[in-house]
């Protein structure tokens, strides 16, 4: 424990520069008042956090897809065979890597099934395509994917040179 000691000569320099003759603290009602300023700003920053959440949420979904879908791109590149992204449905996809080239999954091939709203809650998303990803980088066809929630929706496209990115 720490105790702090004023002295008389620290005490006459103090009262000496701010004008008070004796040392004060806080009263109950100052206390109260700052408590209660205090508590209402919490509590519009709450508010405020609530109402951002979808959004951060829908941001947060479509930066993940976008990451997933840019390393199946660096998979089929780095392991030089095809890697297939199929949208199973509006809140699962599955990343395949293709060996074989057929399309399909089989018996040595793995594959990784991913739920979007395991980290993001309330977000849903739907394809136009299943897109397929080259040893060259490229994808077989354009693909848009929209991912939505209660505060709106953001597109996650795919381009046929393999460019990703977010709308």
């Amino acid at each position: 424990m720490v105790e702090i000691r004023i002295t008389k000569k620290h005490r006459f320099r103090f009262q000496h520069l701010t004008g008070c003759t004796r040392l004060k603290g806080f009263t109950v009602m100052e206390l109260m008042i700052v408590i209660g300023i205090m508590a209402v700003l919490t509590g519009i920053a709450v508010f405020s956090y609530l109402s951002m959440r979808p959004a951060l949420r829908l941001s947060g979904a479509s930066r993940q897809l976008m990451s997933d879908l840019m390393a199946a791109r660096m998979k089929a590149v780095n392991q030089n065979n095809e890697f297939k992204v199929f949208f199973l449905n509006d809140r699962q996809y599955k990343i395949l890597d293709d060996d074989n080239g057929d399309g399909n999954e089989d018996a040595g091939e793995s594959s990784e099934t991913k739920d979007i709203q395991d980290h993001y809650p309330g977000v849903t998303l739907s394809a136009t395509a299943d897109p397929i990803f080259s040893p060259r980088g490229t994808a077989n066809m354009g693909t848009t994917v929209t991912l939505s929630n209660t505060s709106g929706s953001k597109l996650v496209k795919v381009s046929t040179t393999g460019r990703i990115k977010i709308e």
